[in-house]
């Protein structure tokens, strides 16, 4: 095999993720590595924190990103919380919430489902009948913005709910942060986790999460060793926490991390109202546009993500084939269904640094074109 330099494509990307990364964070990224231990690094460890504080709207001091990708993030989070044999109650309306579930039976301990159809909201009084039903749960898990069917769900009353049955209540944002509101102090979300690669514009690879002090205590006073060395909080924050005198657990990853700084600061230059107004207003573009080519979206209106809209296939149309076509022709990502939605819708990303004005013309364009092709 004759092997040579990689050279990517360049592609805009409007699927369900990664996004366009913005250049100032490619940028960031090529710089020099130096320790994962080193004073200077220390200081960046500290200022990501800062930023991930404001995007999260959070004074939470255990704010972080773990090393690893959105599912991490997820996985560290209720690991840290499940001990074999509790319940947790799981809300499932997509490939997400099913992740969840399946976490929480790997830890050895019951998931209590509250479902919803692929592409609805979770049903805030479902959720609280499952929590009568079952006195004995003391966690929650739910997604806000499920990517998998571009569907978003009230976590403000889900956590309140939560609240009022004595639960923590962990909480995905991976698709929502930094395109939708997430208040986590104001919603009073005890445990938030995300992912680098949607609405903050920054390579996949990075899950920052936040911990209240009220999920901190019930870690502390766990009974059982948590399931993963690695993804154990107790280890983790003697790296991630305050001074200088930190100890090893693991070498971070370095460069990304520099890339993730560089993006928190983009988002806060343009300010985080900015931001989320920037996907709305994107989102009204597209659906307009849609309407026009006769195209159907999947999820209501009220339930809806502006970052990541959901397209009905209509009768007749191999979807793949215009997904093919323009990524073969216009350089234009956009994803498939999953699950029991495979082949019958697409997802159109409009995340981070993707959401502009000239990539959803390009798009709607190259779907009027495979339209015409393959109708």
């Amino acid at each position: 095999m004759n092997s040579k330099s990689f050279i990517p494509p360049q592609r805009i990307l409007m699927g369900p993720g990664p996004s366009n990364v913005h250049p100032r964070v490619l940028e960031a990224m090529a710089r020099p590595t130096i320790g994962h231990l080193d004073p200077k690094f220390i200081e960046l460890m500290d200022d990501i924190k800062s930023l991930l504080r404001y995007t999260f709207q959070t004074e939470n001091e255990v704010t972080f990103p773990v090393s690893g990708p959105g599912s991490v993030g997820m996985e560290t989070c209720l690991v840290n919380l499940i001990e074999p044999g509790m319940k947790v109650l799981v809300c499932v309306n997509g490939v997400f919430g099913g992740r969840m579930k399946d976490i929480v039976e790997r830890c050895g301990a019951q998931p209590v489902v509250v479902e919803a159809q692929w592409g609805s909201a979770i049903d805030p009084q479902k959720f609280e009948d499952a929590l009568k039903q079952n006195p004995d749960i003391k966690l929650t898990a739910f997604v806000h913005a499920e990517t998998s069917t571009g569907a978003r769900s009230d976590i403000k009353a889900l956590a309140e709910i939560s609240h009022k049955y004595n639960c923590i209540a962990i909480a995905d944002t991976v698709t929502s942060l930094g395109g939708i509101p997430v208040k986590v102090d104001e919603w009073n979300l005890d445990i938030t986790y995300s992912g680098s690669q949607k609405c903050l514009s920054c390579p996949p690879g990075l899950s920052p999460v936040t911990f209240n002090d009220r999920s901190l205590h019930a870690i502390k006073n766990r009974k059982t060793k948590v399931q993963s060395w690695f993804m154990d909080l107790n280890l983790i924050t003697s790296y991630w926490g305050t001074g200088s005198r930190r100890s090893y657990h693991h070498t971070a990853p370095i460069n990304a991390l520099y890339g993730l700084h560089e993006a928190l600061l983009v988002l806060k230059e343009e300010g985080l109202e900015n931001s989320w107004n920037r996907h709305r207003k994107n989102c009204e573009i597209v659906i307009a546009g849609l309407e026009k080519l006769g195209l159907k979206t999947f999820v209501n209106e009220d339930e809806r993500l502006p970052e990541l809209i959901t397209v009905t296939v209509p009768e007749g149309i191999d979807e793949a084939e215009v997904r093919k076509f323009l990524l073969e022709k216009h350089n234009i990502e956009i994803g498939a269904g999953l699950g029991t939605l495979a082949g019958k819708i697409w997802r159109i990303g409009l995340m981070g640094y993707t959401s502009n004005e000239e990539n959803i013309s390009k798009c709607l364009n190259g779907l009027k074109e495979a339209l015409a092709k393959f109708n």
